[in-house]
């Protein structure tokens, strides 16, 4: 691994960018009702990679990253980037201290609908209903799917996956129809909200941007630009950058495309997020990138997985053409 690392870094002047969602007590926690593969690691095993991430590489903002461009400079050596999407409040509560405790900074990218709500997110809360509903058959004509929903929240996660991918084929007003009538047909409303399922808050996310954590765009209200039409991108773009600057003082810079995979943003969405002022953006496609203009709109990152263990974790960082996940095409 040594050699190959020293090889690689002869040949590549890229970025590594680490793509979190939620960091929990445990990566397998009982009984849990939300969707599990947005569990990215244990507060233990975060730990354990925060720490090795500041002892073998090279730990980098996004403000730094910027300043590089705008330089002209390439990044340092064996640079690392850490993200999260979505918002949830845990990044708030067990990530965020680990972080200061690692000297670390993070870039946090927030739907800044649901930080002002409250409201769970859409995807995970489709998640949970399949979860949590009464076993039965349940007709999903818009996805052409009947699911057989039985069992324990383990035994539904393969439903709950086919469901999600399919979900995301429809375009966005077909997708919130669909999770709305489920709401409706299983009595589950959003707005009741959940425990396991909660944002933070503006007051939380201040707090984190006062101690060194960066904040960006993850849209208003989670939805997949590219299946919007071009005024409502706008509006998604345009209002959550401007919320951020309102309520952090900081206009954000950079963007991450929700979901992110290869259905997820398009050109339209490229030239609307850099009208709206934003420098970077990033996918949830698996890679790595240098800084060539072109790359700046659809920057790869690194999904770090919950059954990772800490080799599997430094090997990806290492040699993530080899040991990184291969991007299926929709992401979360």
């Amino acid at each position: 691994m040594p050699l190959g690392r020293a090889v690689r870094q002869l040949l590549r002047h890229d970025v590594r960018i680490l793509a979190y969602h939620r960091v929990l007590e445990s990566a397998e926690p009982d009984a849990f009702v939300f969707d599990p593969e947005l569990i990215s690691a244990s507060a233990g095993m975060f730990r354990k990679q925060m720490q090795l991430v500041r002892r073998r590489f090279h730990p980098l903002r996004f403000d730094e990253l910027l300043d590089c461009i705008d330089r002209g400079r390439a990044p340092p050596p064996r640079s690392v980037l850490v993200t999260f999407d979505d918002g949830y409040d845990d990044n708030y509560r067990i990530a965020w201290p680990i972080l200061q405790e690692a000297g670390l900074s993070a870039m946090f990218f927030v739907s800044t609908g649901h930080i002002e709500s409250g409201a769970p997110y859409a995807y995970d809360w489709l998640a949970h209903m399949l979860t949590v509903a009464p076993e039965g058959e349940l007709a999903l004509p818009e996805i052409g799917l009947q699911a057989r929903l039985h069992g324990p929240p383990a035994a539904r996660r393969e439903v709950v996956a086919e469901v999600l991918d399919r979900l995301k084929a429809l375009d966005a007003p077909a997708q919130e129809a669909l999770i709305g009538r489920l709401e409706e047909v299983l009595a589950m409303p959003r707005a009741g909200g959940h425990d396991d399922c909660r944002p933070m808050s503006w007051d939380q996310l201040r707090r984190m941007h006062a101690s060194g954590m960066e904040i960006g765009s993850h849209g208003v209200n989670h939805r997949m630009l590219a299946k919007l039409s071009p005024a409502l991108i706008e509006e998604e773009l345009a209002g959550s950058r401007q919320a951020i600057g309102r309520e952090i003082g900081v206009h954000a810079q950079v963007l991450s495309y929700p979901v992110g995979g290869r259905d997820a943003y398009d050109g339209t969405v490229v030239d609307i997020a850099r009208a709206c002022g934003y420098r970077l953006a990033c996918s949830y496609i698996s890679g790595t990138s240098g800084l060539e203009p072109a790359n700046r709109y659809g920057m790869p990152r690194l999904p770090v997985e919950r059954h990772m263990d800490l080799g599997w974790f430094e090997a990806m960082l290492s040699l993530p053409e080899v040991f990184s996940h291969t991007s299926r095409n929709r992401g979360h």
